[in-house]
């Protein structure tokens, strides 16, 4: 047994989550800070209803449908890259909704955010799980991660309505532009690469599968978001045969791990 204490982490690791943290505050407030910039836009651009609802809303279904394929890309390709690429391609689609010059441009852009966001998600909370590797220590990182988050939920309505009073409906848009510019710089200097095994090959990842509210993991009674350990086998609670089950887990996407219940192969459980 190996009694070793897992590594404190450093200045540079706090620094580091810092350079995530301010991020994923501006990825946050990006969901719900064009609310109050519709009025000025559609005056504007003149979409149509139709046109609105997919302007508000193509950011957040794209953000949550890739999610999960962006974690296994992460781990393939490395985390640290996947997040740069997501910065850039970030900064490319803000810049381009602010000025843009039609509602098609605009659902493009918001859709290309969306995009951009959730490779940016997952592998800021996989790289803070390699960043910290005490317990505790992971456990702050991570709270001050969601704080960041849920912040930036709160603060988005509130920031779009000093924007708006000072500047274009556009200017909404350039808000996460420094935060990203700042991660681009610093993040190759602090982040590690955060290159992971992937995951199981049956576990599916595509985002079609990834927008269904289904368990993705065939054969599954139950799924649940909580970090699990693979190959805890116990008796299934829905079932008096003899088989088998086991908690099978699917981590190592970047985002939280899911863990379902799986059957034996063999119809007997041996």
């Amino acid at each position: 047994m190996n009694d070793t204490n897992p590594p404190k982490a450093g200045a540079r690791e706090w620094i580091g989550l810092a350079v995530l943290a301010l991020p994923s505050l501006l990825v946050a407030i990006d969901l719900f800070v064009l609310l109050l910039a519709l009025p000025a836009l559609s005056a504007d651009l003149a979409p149509t209803n139709n046109e609105q609802l997919w302007i508000l809303d193509v950011y957040g279904f794209l953000l949550a449908g890739f999610m999960i394929t962006m974690g296994t890309l992460g781990d393939r390709i490395g985390k640290r890259r996947l997040l740069l690429i997501g910065a850039v391609g970030f900064v490319a689609a803000s810049v381009l909704a602010a000025y843009s010059t039609s509602p098609e441009m605009l659902i493009a852009a918001r859709a290309l955010l969306g995009i951009a966001g959730a490779a940016l998600g997952p592998t800021m909370l996989g790289l803070i799980g390699t960043m910290f590797q005490d317990p505790r220590q992971r456990t702050t990182a991570i709270g001050v991660w969601m704080v960041c988050m849920l912040g930036g939920i709160a603060l988005g309505p509130v920031v779009g309505g000093v924007m708006l009073e000072h500047f274009w409906w556009g200017s909404v848009f350039l808000l996460g532009v420094p935060a990203m510019v700042l991660l681009l710089v610093l993040g190759p200097i602090l982040l590690p690469s955060g290159v992971g095994t992937g995951v199981p090959r049956a576990a599916s990842t595509s985002p079609a599968s990834a927008s269904r509210s289904r368990p993705s993991c065939p054969g599954s009674t139950a799924s649940r978001s909580w970090p699990a350990t693979a190959g805890r086998r116990y008796r299934s609670p829905r079932s008096r045969s003899a088989s088998r089950w086991a908690w099978s887990s699917y981590g190592g996407s970047g985002g939280w791990p899911t863990r379902c219940w799986t059957c034996d192969s063999s119809p007997t459980g041996r």
